[in-house]
């Protein structure tokens, strides 16, 4: 695989950050959300002390997605643009050519442990003595999204071990790097599909499951269900990490691969939104048995009626 890679970025206001997702998760899977308004000397981003990151506009975010070098980004630049013009949102669209060990490298230098509940997030890179009852995930994000460290990720990752009761059969729709299959594997889930509709992605989950040891997760890249096989039995437990309109596009169909009274949680939803997928989920037959935010993110654990 071709390890040169074209970084496509929107830089825009903070407050239009889930439109600007959207976008984004539109041209390419994968997203990077440079996002600087939480960050701090103490608590859980104390480790981040680059004077340029404690320094930086706390007012913007920076989303981008990396693109093939042989694919010219000419055409997701007119659709970004398009989009911008047709929402009124103001946001700078910029190209940067980079190699895939860069990026890597970029990641090593702020990702630490992070504890979540009875599960803690590792780098691949990092020794760690996991303590008693504790399970542990060694992540490499390489080029996908999901390390623990966003507060969608952390969201579905707490609220799953609240509602997983083990032995369910998982379908992870937008997996990005594999950890929230991961994550359903060590609290018993018996079976993981894991999809993504970015071939790069699926290639680092598949990379982090093989590292983990994990028998009983597949990933297969897939446009949300068009390569969702149900031929083994449908699925009883639903995480859906990604963004509010491609929720609402998944809905319509997500029953088909269901079991009767199948739990899901989904996420990726920005706070002012949560209300009009919570009306899509009523619509389409969700029952909602709670609601969990984190800054202006939500996740909502719901069940089939």
């Amino acid at each position: 695989m071709n390890n040169e890679w074209i970084k496509l970025t929107l830089r825009g206001k903070k407050e239009d950050e889930e439109p600007l997702c959207a976008m984004m998760s539109m041209v390419a899977n994968g997203l990077m959300i440079e996002d600087y308004s939480d960050i701090t000397t103490d608590g859980l981003y104390g480790a981040l002390i680059d004077e340029a990151i404690l320094n930086a506009d706390k007012t913007h975010i920076a989303v981008s997605v990396f693109l093939p070098a042989e694919q010219s980004p000419a055409e997701s630049i007119a659709f970004l643009k398009e989009r911008l013009e047709a929402s009124a949102i103001e946001a700078d669209i910029t190209t940067e050519g980079m190699k895939e060990e860069d990026w890597a490298e970029a990641w090593k230098q702020y990702y630490h442990p992070i504890p979540l509940g009875r599960v803690t997030v590792v780098p691949a890179w990092e020794e760690y003595t996991p303590k008693e009852n504790e399970a542990v995930i060694r992540m490499d994000p390489g080029m996908a999204f999901g390390t623990g460290t966003h507060e969608t990720t952390r969201l579905v990752m707490m609220v799953m071990q609240e509602a997983l009761q083990g032995g369910e059969r998982v379908l992870d729709i937008g997996t990005g790097s594999g950890i929230l299959s991961l994550c359903a594997s060590k609290l018993g889930a018996s079976f993981c599909l894991a999809c993504d509709i970015d071939p790069v992605a699926v290639k680092v989950a598949k990379e982090n499951v093989a590292a983990d040891g994990a028998d009983n997760i597949v990933c297969v890249v897939s446009d949300l269900l068009s390569n969702v096989d149900t031929s083994e039995g449908k699925y009883d437990f639903v995480l859906a990490n990604i963004v509010a309109d491609v929720i609402l596009r998944l809905l319509p169909d997500l029953h088909t691969c269901l079991t009767p009274h199948a739990k899901a949680i989904f996420s990726g939803i920005i706070g002012e939104r949560a209300e009009e997928v919570q009306r899509a989920l009523l619509q389409h037959g969700w029952v909602i048995e709670k609601t969990e935010t984190e800054r202006d993110w939500c996740a909502i654990l719901a069940h089939l009626a």
